[in-house]
Order: structure tokens, then C-alpha cells, then sequence
């Protein structure tokens, strides 16, 4: 049973639908809050690293505060169903994982998704420690011009090429096979 219906359904509308992907988000976040005692995340209090670009992390931004462009949601792309929080204030670390194995893979969408929203955050997840160091708070970066498109990019994200300042769009690609 969903403890938060209108939590739930604000994150369903920030998505755009309810779906598994969605709900694995919405109940590894609540499984954080809940053992870590977390807050909404008005800065960087609280940072999130997803180690997926799924559905599920719409539900930790809207639960959670944490946004890529607040800088404390970081991307880290193994692509596993897998979130780490972290709490800044206190030092607190938890790192959650989906145990996919409860589902069977022949199970329909409907069946899973009321499967995740209902069974105990136990059957569901992993709880761990995270085996890395919360990321270090957002930094701001001067805007440079590239020397070649004339389009502003973050200073470091520029590279020099035959004197030039130049973007990573401009910035030709060097491979020696492999």
C-alpha cells in the first residue's frame, strides 16, 4: 500500500505516467527518508547518485530536492537499479539496490508495478554502504567563447586545439584505434 498517495501521484504527473521504473524511484527514496531521516533538499544537503538515467529518478527529484542542475544529483552510468544517498548535514551514506529477482520477467506491467508499491522495502532492496566518497559540492565555472562556433561552454569544459579555445563540439576527436 502506498503510505504517501499524494506524493506518489505528484511524482506520477512530474513523470508522466505511472509505471515499474517510476515506482522502484518513489520507493528506494522513501526507503532513504525513512532510514536516514532525510529532509527535502532546499541546496545540496542531501546528495543522490543514480547509477541509471531511468524512470525512477524523476521520483528522487521530486521527493528528495535533489536535481542535476542543483548539482546533488549525480549520474554515475553502470546501469544498475541502484541509488546512494547521502545526508551532508549528518554524514550519513546509504547506497540501495532493486533486487530484480523477486519479479519474474513474464510478469505483466500492472502486476509489477502493484507488486512494487506494495511489498515490504526489505523483498525489494539491499541496503549497503556506498564503496565512494559523496561528490564534492557543485562548483561555478566561468563561461569561455569557442574560438570556432562562437557558442559560451563552462571553462572546463574547453579544450585548446592549434591555439584555439575550443568546445567539445569543435574539439576533434583523438583515436588510435581500438
Amino acid at each position: 500500500m502506498i503510505q504517501n498517495r499524494e506524493l506518489w501521484e505528484r511524482c506520477v504527473s512530474f513523470h508522466g505516467h505511472a509505471c515499474p521504473g517510476l515506482a522502484i524511484g518513489y520507493r528506494a527514496t522513501e526507503t532513504a527518508i525513512r532510514e536516514l531521516n532525510l529532509k527535502f533538499s532546499k541546496d545540496e544537503e542531501i546528495v543522490c547518485v543514480t547509477e541509471n538515467d531511468a524512470c525512477g529518478v524523476d521520483a528522487i527529484q521530486v521527493m528528495t530536492g535533489c536535481t542535476f542542475g542543483k548539482g546533488n544529483l549525480i549520474y554515475r552510468g553502470t546501469g544498475k537499479q541502484a541509488f546512494s544517498f547521502f545526508n551532508r548535514r549528518t554524514g550519513d551514506r546509504l547506497r540501495i539496490v532493486f533486487k530484480s529477482d523477486h519479479i519474474g520477467e513474464d510478469t505483466d506491467r500492472e502486476a509489477r508495478l502493484k507488486y512494487i508499491l506494495e511489498a515490504p522495502s526489505e523483498e525489494l532492496f539491499d541496503l549497503k554502504q556506498p564503496s565512494f566518497e559523496p561528490p564534492k559540492k557543485a562548483r561555478f565555472f566561468r563561461s569561455i567563447v569557442c574560438e570556432v562556433c562562437k557558442e559560451s561552454a563552462s571553462e572546463h569544459k574547453i579544450r585548446l586545439h592549434e591555439g584555439k579555445k575550443v568546445c567539445l563540439d569543435c574539439f576533434p576527436d583523438y583515436s588510435r584505434g581500438w
